[in-house]
């Protein structure tokens, strides 16, 4: 900048040559240079308001959209730092056939405590128990006053404890959120679902575990975010499965029995649309495995996949259908069935004589041991255990369940004569209720081997032939003559053509050999005869009912009134008409013959 001189020379000589005063000129350019400094002066103050005053209002405005922010969004609790990955707890839900929820998520709140921030821990000790009356207090006083940094208190927590534990009002306390695994229909299908649990946990969240069942079979697939949040759908209806859980439940307290089982499966695609065991538990309180004793007194065991046993009478229709298949004999030939039958120090006895010869077909409706021992000689061990592996029984089922490699079947370590005999008639082979589904299913479809799933697909690919069309429909035919007249009459539902065998095998002992008086009473058959499209499995586990002034243990009187009554109730589920011709009455009008006159 160029400064004006105070004294200027020009002015100067020109002042002195006018007579003026030099000193006046001095004067006036030091007023005129001092003006000119507080202008800039007072320029400068104004901007520099200006740009103060700018910044304040900036800052009011900022702070004021803030404060209406937060007024506006939901309050949330503070939560603990940390470098920890973060956890993914989502998980896919899991529905029925039709679309319905058998499992999904919950969010709900987990409570911990960061006991430096509390300001009165034994008043904060002394709520918590009363909202948590399972909560020890000695315990939490020590974990508040001990020096502890954080302390889990309760992993899932209901809205009405939260409540609760928000009108204690000490900062000490805190919340997580995260998601729980729900099992809306409680206990239904149970021992399919399996159940879930936490596994690693943080205050923000929580891994959600599958620990048995589907949950844990598909825990990956459930969890994996590629599948975007698409359903896990199952082969079970929803409404079957409580209706087969309900009366089963009715018939095994009716029966006096310690257990029972029940399947519906899909004789074409092997899909299960119902599979109950009891007792059973409810998934969102799964109980503790037992520590020793019988596994299965514990309601976890699913006796359905996990039960082995003989299976009885039922195993009597593999026998004739491979002596069919193999063309040694055809439904009319003629069998020695006296009793009892010797076989070196060995005796085969029947439940009653039968006399000296009985027809195949009789043989499956008297449910002859005698009658059936000879047919499976005819066969012999060799092509026997070849064929019951391909029906399945010699390995654990493929089921989409973690607990099926435990369902082993058992198989004598010597594939005699003699045990193929007697596991022609259901002794000395031990397979779980699905093992004997499946081979039923297989028996009744046709004859294509069929493999058990959870899963629904409209495409299914059928199996292997095992057997004949032709011997399937023979099998069927003998079957159905064992409920019009023989040892399963009681399974005669009027509409529904029913087919089936019982069975009833002593139960084993633990020490070896069987009890005298605890039995397997088990009842498989199929439904409509004239077009197979379910196999119904129904188990009871030490029955007993008193009838006609005695006990009855047997399948007949036990197993088989109950599913009965499954049939009778689930088949209009199913989408079966009963077949007009064979009801007494339709709609309440009483069906008569008309007669020409």
């Amino acid at each position: 900048m160029i400064r004006t001189p105070l004294r200027p020379l020009a002015r100067i000589l020109s002042a002195r040559a006018k007579g003026e005063n030099p000193d006046a000129i001095e004067r006036e350019n030091i007023r005129l240079r001092g003006e000119a400094i507080r202008e800039r002066a007072r320029a400068t103050a104004e901007g520099r308001l200006f740009f103060m005053g700018l910044l304040f209002v900036t800052a009011f405005l900022t702070v004021g959209l803030r404060m209406g922010t937060m007024a506006a969004t939901q309050p949330q609790e503070p939560q603990g730092a940390g470098n920890a990955p973060a956890i993914l707890a989502q998980r896919a839900d899991i529905v029925d056939r039709e679309g319905r929820v058998l499992a999904t998520n919950l969010v709900t709140h987990a409570l911990y405590a960061q006991p430096p921030m509390m300001i009165d821990p034994q008043g904060v000790a002394d709520k918590l128990v009363k909202i948590f009356p399972d909560l020890n207090h000695a315990r939490l006083i020590k974990d508040f006053t001990t020096g502890r940094k954080f302390v889990w208190i309760k992993k899932k927590i209901s809205p009405e404890q939260l409540q609760a534990v928000h009108d204690i009002g000490d900062p000490g306390l805190l919340f997580g959120p995260r998601e729980m695994r729900l099992y809306p229909n409680g206990a239904v299908a149970a021992h399919v679902l399996g159940g879930a649990r936490f596994g690693q946990e943080g205050v923000n969240s929580a891994e959600v575990i599958g620990t048995a069942g589907v949950e844990k079979a598909f825990d990956g697939w459930l969890r994996d975010p590629a599948n975007n949040g698409a359903p896990l759908k199952l082969s079970l209806d929803l409404t079957i499965q409580s209706a087969v859980e309900e009366i089963l439940s009715g018939g095994m307290r009716l029966m006096q029995a310690k257990g029972a089982t029940a399947i519906i499966m899909d004789v074409h695609s092997g899909e299960i649309i119902s599979m109950a065991s009891l007792p059973d538990f409810d998934p969102n309180d799964r109980p503790r495995p037992l520590a020793k004793g019988d596994p299965s007194d514990s309601p976890l065991f699913n006796r359905a996949v996990q039960g082995v046993y003989e299976l009885g009478s039922t195993f009597k229709i593999f026998a004739v259908a491979q002596a069919l298949e193999l063309g040694l004999v055809s439904p009319a030939t003629m069998i020695q069935t006296q009793s009892p039958m010797t076989w070196g120090r060995f005796k085969i006895r029947d439940f009653h004589n039968y006399g000296a010869q009985l027809s195949v077909t009789d043989v499956i409706v008297n449910s002859s041991n005698v009658g059936t021992a000879r047919i499976v000689q005819m066969i012999g061990p060799q092509r026997q255990r070849e064929f019951l592996d391909k029906l399945g029984f010699l390995a654990p089922t493929a089921i989409e369940l973690t607990e099926a490699p435990t369902g082993r079947p058992i198989v004598p370590a010597k594939w005699s004569e003699i045990s193929s005999m007697t596991i022609g008639y259901g002794h000395g082979l031990s397979a779980s209720p699905l093992h004997l589904a499946a081979a039923y299913a297989t028996i009744a479809n046709g004859g294509r081997k069929v493999t058990p799933t959870l899963i629904h697909d409209p495409k299914h690919h059928p199996g292997d032939e095992v057997v004949s069309e032709d011997v399937s429909k023979r099998a069927l035919a003998m079957m159905r003559a064992v409920v019009t007249r023989g040892t399963a009459s009681f399974a005669d539902v009027k509409g529904y053509q029913v087919a089936g065998k019982t069975g009833t095998a002593d139960k084993v002992k633990p020490t070896g050999g069987y009890y005298k008086d605890k039995v397997m009473a088990t009842f498989a058959g199929t439904f409509p005869v004239t077009d197979p499209k379910y196999v119904l499995i129904l188990s009871l586990d030490e029955p007993s009912t008193f009838v006609a002034g005695e006990d009855r243990r047997t399948a007949g009187w036990t197993a088989v009134p109950v599913a009965a009554e499954v049939i009778r109730r689930v088949a209009p589920l199913l989408g079966l008409r009963p077949d007009p011709a064979q009801l007494d009455t339709l709609d309440g009008i009483q069906l008569v013959s008309a007669k020409k006159n």
